[in-house]
């Protein structure tokens, strides 16, 4: 069996990782093609070309680099047709992946699933009828997703999230990084700018400026930021000035465990909106939601959204409780007083937390193995 793979970030390729570890346990005898990054890799993957060239987010962001991205989505729908695999997966980043999948099926009767359902719950309801005209298939990783996708013409299958199936560091991990770093007990602030180089750059001195008001509340508090790989040289330049004396966790040099570690030792956290929220909702770290886009992004997306959240923790579980300052509104003066509430009263995100994990499939089968067997039964 023949299964061609595209992923365009590192989100994405964490999911591909885990489908193609999936895939393989039940079905050996396959070969893999197409695009991914290291943990697809590690799967078997050639990758045609970096995945990186890909990792675009952002309407403004995407258009000085839209002439590469329209011809390397020519080369992929070529590259499928001339493998002719028994399914073609696409891997959330959808402005890249869907274009090939529609030139893909526009030519040839190959199966069509995308992981990760386009949040047409969120903005542009009418993408999911779109779709459907060249995606067969939409493996979901919110619980709500499938009825939408399901409604629009394609099957649809939730099968769980990944970070139920991520390892979450014991009490007495965080206890030794505290230690490692001479924190001891003092409140530790745990700061999440980004993974993008834009994001990082318009976030950074926004959440130094709101630690800076929170420091001057709390004067012993110390700060921890872990770095995508992506990004690191630059939060390093960004965040050497920040109060709190900032102790940053490079991929690059971290020891084993050091980032789980330091999400289950922080008592807060300041984030960019994204996945990252399920990711400390599973350490259980109370947190407060913040993100800027370039101008020109803000002003489309804002007049388009649907809902009054873009925090999944909130969707998901079905409430308001983790604050978020989106756009205009994120702003150090705001951001800081959620955080020193939310310092204050920290049970107060934990019920909606716990509730969250439980709706994203954790204790269950690990997603990956989940997504393989949507994907064969499928093919069956």
């Amino acid at each position: 069996m023949k299964v061609f793979l595209i992923a365009g970030e590192p989100s994405g390729d964490r999911l591909g990782g885990a489908l193609m570890a999936g895939l393989k346990a039940l079905h050996p005898d396959l070969t893999f093609d197409g695009v991914g990054g290291p943990l697809m890799q590690a799967e078997g993957l050639n990758s045609r070309f970096p995945m990186d060239e890909l990792s675009v987010m952002g309407l403004a962001e995407i258009l000085p680099k839209y002439r590469a991205l329209k011809r390397r989505i020519s080369e992929m729908a070529e590259a499928v047709l001339a493998t002719a695999p028994d399914v073609l997966i696409t891997i959330d980043s959808p402005d890249f992946c869907l274009r090939v999948a529609a030139l893909v099926k526009a030519q040839a009767p190959v199966r069509t699933v995308h992981y990760v359902a386009p949040s047409v719950w969120a903005w542009r309801p009418g993408r999911a009828v779109k779709m459907a005209r060249y995606i067969d298939e939409v493996l979901a990783l919110l619980p709500f997703e499938p009825p939408l996708m399901q409604a629009a013409g394609m099957e649809c299958t939730f099968v769980g999230h990944p970070v139920v199936a991520e390892p979450v560091a014991t009490m007495a991990e965080a206890a030794a990084f505290r230690a490692a770093h001479g924190i001891g007990e003092v409140p530790l602030i745990l700061a999440l700018p980004g993974s993008r180089k834009g994001e990082v750059g318009r976030l950074a001195p926004v959440f130094g400026a709101s630690i800076d008001r929170v420091l001057s509340v709390h004067p012993n508090a110390r700060v921890v930021v872990p770095c995508a790989a992506p990004v690191a040289g630059l939060v390093a330049q960004l965040t050497h000035k920040w109060p709190g004396r900032p102790i940053l966790i490079d991929p690059a040099t971290a020891r084993p465990g050091e980032k789980a570690a330091a999400f289950r030792a922080a008592d807060v956290a300041l984030a960019a909106s994204g996945t990252v929220s399920l990711e400390l909702a599973a350490n259980g770290t109370p947190m407060v939601i913040a993100y800027q886009m370039a101008w020109l992004t803000h002003q489309i997306v804002s007049r388009r959204l649907l809902i009054d959240t873009v925090t999944l923790v909130n969707l998901v579980s079905e409430t308001r409780t983790v604050p978020e300052f989106i756009g205009p509104a994120c702003r150090p003066d705001r951001i800081a007083e959620a955080l020193l509430a939310t310092m204050a009263n920290p049970q107060a995100q934990q019920q909606a937390m716990q509730l969250t994990m439980e709706r994203l499939g954790q204790g269950g089968e690990a997603p990956g193995l989940r997504a393989a067997r949507a994907v064969l039964a499928g093919l069956a």
